[in-house]
């Protein structure tokens, strides 16, 4: 029988010295950048000028003065005005591998070629099946989740679990979830999502049961949290229909806590049959493990799992109790042939070498919270507390944790080279999303960057 078509493209070995050939020409261009550097005077106007074309169009000016140039390599990345920063923000989680990863190039090279630029859920090509094989398989060696559902976007894949607890729990419509939460920026996801900020005008549901994190200044805190959760249930039992929680908090703060802490809450929820929803959208792939559920061990506890950022798409995994009827979910797009190849490509590097408790992603932690603490300790002693997180999530509270503080402190960072965000509230707090591919030499830049911004500001 004759070769498919498609496959004939796959297998040409002429396709593939050209992609070869594409792919070590950009990263021989791109091996031109070698470390920060500031803006040029050639080039300084021109990205003014993008930046503000940007915040014109949308109405809103850019966070940062950000626009990528389309080049970078590993943590290093090109803007238009000529500068180069150390990115550790990677688009708030996204670029897991870096910048212009040769392999993460390749895939996406070869995605593009494809017959179409976006898959559906209707009409898939084999990247469909083949890289959510990859993420049901691994996500079911510790836990009894069998199937998931692509979609474009966090959001979307939480918007999916939500109606899939409501559906199997119907009519019970509300949501037990920790104070601080982030789930997405939808009209629902904002609702479930614990800033008022980021809901300002818009209708209160009602539907959300506050419990509070971990504290691990105060010894008593898991018995207060299970106590405000039975409360709760006292209240509306019947009318809960499943506890949504970020193994650790994200935009509340990056606190992690003790898989203990997570135990009574979670055989409550069982015992009381409500669903237990992992929000795993940033934490997917950055604690140690491919699932925070893992690294917790708290994976028999899982309905429900949802990811997104590092895999490039978004996806809902559940078991096969929770196995929606035909036409809850759906969607015209699964993800784009490009990302769906890169996120394939990425779940294959993560197996060499960068997960497990001796993992690369476990080094990066220690060496990174370390560097935090011994500025702290020394040159910038009091002015870096409480470092912490899981893996590549960490953060530190700079100063007093007061928000003029912190945000003068993340421009000082930008005009220094690199990038970092905020997170939490009382305090605010410095966060880093580190890639995988970070190197010791680039830990050493970001402590310098790090300490004469702490101490320009001292």
């Amino acid at each position: 029988m004759a070769q498919l078509i498609g496959h004939q493209i796959q297998d040409s070995s002429q396709v593939q010295s050209l992609v070869k050939n594409l792919v070590e020409e950009v990263t021989k261009l791109n091996h031109q950048i070698d470390g920060v550097r500031p803006a040029h005077p050639e080039h300084e106007q021109n990205g003014k000028s993008e930046i503000d074309r940007a915040g014109k169009i949308r109405g809103r000016p850019l966070h940062y003065p950000y626009v990528g140039s389309g080049a970078g390599r590993g943590c290093y990345v090109e803007l238009e005005d000529g500068s180069v920063k150390l990115d550790l923000i990677n688009g708030i989680g996204i670029h897991l591998m870096g910048h212009s990863n040769p392999r993460v190039m390749t895939a996406t090279v070869r995605g593009s070629l494809a017959d179409i630029i976006n898959q559906g859920n209707l009409q898939p090509n084999r990247e469909y099946s083949r890289f959510l094989e990859k993420l049901v398989t691994a996500a079911g060696k510790r836990s009894r989740i069998k199937y998931g559902w692509l979609a474009t976007c966090g959001t979307m894949a939480n918007e999916n679990a939500l109606k899939l607890t409501r559906q199997k729990l119907s009519p019970a419509r509300m949501l037990l979830s920790f104070k601080n939460a982030f789930a997405g920026r939808s009209t629902m996801m904002a609702e479930l999502t614990d800033n008022p900020a980021y809901k300002v005008g818009l209708p209160d549901y009602n539907e959300m049961l506050r419990i509070p994190f971990y504290d691990k200044k105060d010894p008593q805190s898991g018995e207060k949290t299970l106590r405000a959760m039975k409360d709760h249930v006292a209240k509306f039992e019947g009318n809960i229909s499943a506890f949504s929680f970020e193994p650790m908090l994200g935009e509340g703060g990056y606190q992690a806590a003790p898989r203990e802490f997570f135990l009574p809450l979670l055989e409550f929820c069982r015992e009381k049959k409500i669903a237990v929803w992992a929000d795993e959208v940033q934490t997917f792939s950055r604690t140690g493990e491919l699932f925070a559920f893992e690294t917790l061990d708290i994976g028999q506890y899982i309905d429900i799992c949802t990811i997104a950022k590092t895999a490039q798409v978004g996806c809902t995994l559940y078991t096969e109790e929770f196995n929606p009827k035909p036409g809850l979910i759906a969607g015209t797009f699964s993800g784009s042939t490009p990302a769906l190849s890169a996120g394939i490509e990425i779940l294959d590097i993560l197996q060499e070498g960068y997960l497990g408790p001796n993992g690369r992603i476990q080094q990066i932690h220690k060496i990174f919270v370390g560097m935090l603490n011994e500025l702290n300790e020394t040159t910038c002693k009091g002015k870096l507390q409480d470092a912490g997180g899981m893996g590549l999530m960490v953060a530190v509270t700079p100063y007093d944790g007061k928000k003029e503080q912190v945000d003068a402190l993340l421009k000082r960072f930008f005009q220094n080279g690199m990038i970092a965000f905020n997170c939490g509230k009382d305090p605010i707090r410095v966060r880093f999303l580190i890639p995988a591919i970070i190197e010791d030499k680039d830990i050493d830049v970001a402590k310098k960057i790090i300490e004469k911004s702490i101490l320009e500001g001292a």
